[in-house]
Order: C-alpha cells, then structure tokens, then sequence
C-alpha cells in the first residue's frame, strides 16, 4: 500500500458546460453599492411548485456560481452571483447569506454591486487576520473579476461582517486586456508566508497561480495547463487549490474535473492518474467551491444547474438553487486516492427518524406521505452480484430510473420525458447519464436525497456523487426496487423553511 501520509495539493477546475460566451449586460452604474434591508426581497414566499425545501434558493430573481465563502466567528457566509433586477442572468452582483449550522439561511441585501469596471463576476473572500491589506485586523476581504470590456481583478473591504464592502481606491489590483481571466480563489500559504491566488483562463484551459504579501500587489508565479485529448474543448471556470494530510480530509465542481499534486509555493505539479477526474457525475452541480477559514474542515458548494438550460428551467420567482452541502475528503480506491463528497453532518439536524422497510425483492414501497414531508433521504444496501433497477416515481406515474451494472460496477440515471416537465429545453432531456460506482466491496451503500426538483445520489459515503434537476408535478414518493436483494431505509428531512 502506498504511504498517503503526506501533504497534497489538489487543483479542481469546474469546466463550463456550455460552450457560448456570456455576454455583459449594461445596466444602471449610479445605483446604491448597498441596497437597504427594504429594496431586497422578503422571504414570504417559498411553497411555489419545484422550490427546493432542503437546499439555498434566494427568494426571489437569478442566481448562479456561490462566491466570498468564509466561515467568521460561527457563521459561515455564501455570497453568490445575483441578478436583483430579474429573473435572468444579467447586472451580475454579489448576493450574501448566511447561516450557523448550512442548512437555514438568512438572506441579506445586495453586498457588492457593478461599477465603472463592469459587472462583479465570481471570485471568494479571505479574512485578514494580521491586516497584511492594511484595512485592519480581521477584516473581510473579497477578491472578484471585474467583467466590463474586459476581466480584470478587483478587492474591496468589509469591516461589518459582510454586510456592506468598500471597493479598493486603485483597483484593479491584476489589470488585462481580455476575457480570459477570472473567478479568482484565494487563500492563504504558510509555508510561502504569502496569499495565494488562482485565476481560470477561460477557453485557454488552464489556471494562473499568483503571490502577494498585501492582497494587493500581485506577482503571476506560474501556470497549469493539462493535456485532455479525448475531452472536447470547453473552458475552465473556478478553479481552487487546497491542501491536506491524508486522513485529515480534503478537497475541490457541471463537471467539476479535478487533479492530484503537489504545490511547492509558487507551482502546481499534477501526479500521473488516469484524468480528467470528477467530484460529480451529474448534470447539474457547477462552479463549486470551499468556504475558507475552516481550519481542517473542507465544506464544498455548488451551483446546482447547467449553463445549457440554467436560464429556462421553470423557477418563479426565483431561478437556481445551491446543492447541499459537501464535506470533502479523500479516500482510497483501488490503491489511489479520490476525492469523496459526503453530504455535511449538519444533515442530522433536519433529519426526521429512519422508517425501516423489508428486504423484499421487485416491491413498491409508498416511502413518505407528500402532502406533509417536502423532502426526505433514502438508504439502499444492495448487493452486486446481479443488476438491478431503482425507480423513484409518482402518483402521477412520473418516475426516474436508476439502473446499477453490477458487472462493470457503473450506475446510469435516466433523465427523460418521464421525470416530469422537461419541454422547457431541448438540452435538458439526457436519456443516460452514467457514473462509476466507485466502491470495492460486493454491496453497495446509496443514499439518495430527494428534494421538490433535484435529485442527489451519493455511493458509498460520497465516493460518487451524481446531482441532477428533475421537475415531476410533484415530490417523487414511491420507490421499487428490482434485481438483487436490498435493503432500504427512509426518513423525511423538515423543510428549513418550515
């Protein structure tokens, strides 16, 4: 067995699913950096049909990439890319959340708006300890790609816990010239004694390291490119760089593709594996990122929709949700490591009892009562020493299959016309959509949580993990199982609305 107990670096980069260029979308640049309490949306509202009850939604209007997660004090703050005019991508702002456990959110003003620089595009947040910015001991700092003529970075500061940011009077801090840098992701580097940034190249695929010492005077250290010749040429988004012992866990995105290295202070160094790999095989789990600040814990977000259909899936008043939250770590596979997504522990404090059904094999179980439970997780022990089918459906005979190969240890959803609407794009519909089981041992542990339009199948504690939209009339509340035996629990999960 090789010796894991070493430090390693991991680069994840989130590849765009899309292959169109998204556009700036002017708009007014003499509105108030931060709107009051009274221009945002209240929280009234959150029965409407496909509105998430276990996952982040903003109340009302366009969201997309989570950005700025810091964890300060007991709470963990999500700024996200915000629309506070409309339901559509466009006037890209930065929303802000908050929370104490990851599962209840209150919801903010508006923290930073567009300027004479352009729209404020993704990028994270760091809290400066020893004040190397000179704005002050523990201030929040957020680090963005200012999107006008062209992506260039940009700071500014906040000294009231996110709530309201002063930009920095000599931004941008990295200038350029092209839309082929942005979503900064910063940390900071102890060994180096430096803050580190690192900078998506867009549709040139790869990712710029840079240095500073005051998070504002910035040096390029160096760049990582890595050759993919049997995947299509599409562009990098988001990238992260994180550190970790083995067995002290860690790591970093639709696709969210993944390397495994090393970080020397100034270059990324990728090991020989078999890439790209992938955090989620899913259709719908983008742009994710870590909070900062958490010491050894990596809690992972992502953006739960697809550049091909984000802005026509039926969402009103709101369009998008966050996936649950993950906690990253790596785990062995066959003699090498992988990264897992576990759902966060947090979980537990929503969740309701396990209801416990029989090892019966092609049975049809009602699993939760719809008109009361609004979510709920599903646990399957099933052996694979025979294929089996796991269909999820509806009164309304809506349903969503999912068929696991025993022989080739592979899972494939079934995403069609069946699931429910699905006419709203003719990109959303994917007959097959196929995972590696990810698991050594001849039975196989899945759960899968079920919330009003998504659906999040993890194997083996996170070894896996497939996160697709679906849009049935109503929550899926029927199971059958077919194929080996099998075990099967459930329990509802509250709504944290409720």
């Amino acid at each position: 067995m090789k010796n894991w107990c070493t430090k390693l670096f991991m680069v994840a980069t989130l590849m765009s699913a899309s292959l169109g260029r998204r556009c700036i979308v002017k708009t007014d640049q003499n509105k108030k950096e931060n709107p009051s309490i009274d221009d945002h949306p209240s929280n009234e509202l959150f029965n409407e049909q496909f509105r998430p009850q276990i996952h982040f939604t903003p109340s009302k209007n366009w969201m997309n990439d989570p950005n700025g997660m810091v964890y300060v004090d007991g709470t963990y703050h999500l700024f996200f890319q915000y629309n506070p005019e409309a339901n559509v991508w466009g006037n890209m702002s930065w929303g802000h959340a908050t929370s104490t456990d990851l599962m209840h959110w209150t919801e903010h003003p508006v923290a930073i708006t567009r300027d004479k620089l352009g729209d404020v595009f993704s990028g994270s947040a760091v809290i400066d300890k020893y004040n190397t910015a000179g704005f002050g001991n523990d201030t929040m700092i957020a680090i963005f790609t200012s999107a006008g003529s062209a992506q260039q970075q940009s700071i500014a500061y906040s000294i009231d816990d996110g709530l309201t940011f002063t930009r920095y009077e000599n931004n941008p801090i990295i200038k350029n010239d092209n839309d082929l840098q942005r979503d900064p992701k910063v940390f900071w580097h102890e060994e180096s004694k430096q803050w580190i940034m690192c900078l998506a190249q867009g549709w040139k695929m790869g990712i710029e390291i840079w240095g500073s010492t005051d998070l504002k005077n910035w040096n390029k250290l160096s760049e990582f490119k890595h050759d993919l010749p049997d995947r299509p040429k599409i562009q990098w988004e988001c990238p992260d760089l994180i550190s970790f012992e083995y067995n002290g866990g860690y790591i970093i995105g639709s696709g969210t593709m993944y390397f495994i290295g090393d970080f020397d202070g100034k270059r990324f160094t990728a090991e020989e594996r078999n890439y790209p790999l992938w955090i989620d095989y899913g259709m719908d789990n983008y742009a994710g990122v870590t909070w900062g600040n958490t010491g050894d814990r990596r809690v992972f977000l992502g953006w739960m929709n697809n550049w091909e259909y984000a802005d026509k899936v039926p969402n009103s008043p709101w369009r998008s949700a966050m996936t649950l939250p993950r906690e990253l770590k790596l785990k062995e596979l066959n003699g090498e490591l992988i990264l897992s997504s576990p759902v966060v522990k947090e979980i537990e404090g929503i969740a309701k009892k396990w209801n416990k059904f029989e090892s019966i094999n092609d049975s049809k179980f009602r699993i939760i009562n719809d008109k009361i439970d609004k979510a709920y997780q599903v646990q399957l022990n099933i052996e694979l020493n025979k294929d089996s089918t796991i269909t999820l459906s509806n009164s309304k005979d809506e349903k969503l299959i999912i068929e696991i190969d025993a022989a080739n240890r592979k899972l494939t959803t079934h995403r069609d016309e069946k699931t429910g609407q699905s006419e709203f794009s003719d990109k959303y519909v994917i007959k097959s959509i196929d995972a590696p089981l990810n698991t050594e041992s001849s039975t196989l542990k899945l759960d899968v949580y079920v919330d009003q339009s998504s659906v999040e199948i993890l194997s083996d504690d996170g070894r896996m993990s497939m996160t697709n939209l679906v849009f049935p009339s109503s929550i899926y509340d029927s199971l059958s199982v077919s194929g080996a035996k099998y075990t099967i629990k459930v329990r509802p999960i509250k709504s944290i609305h409720a």
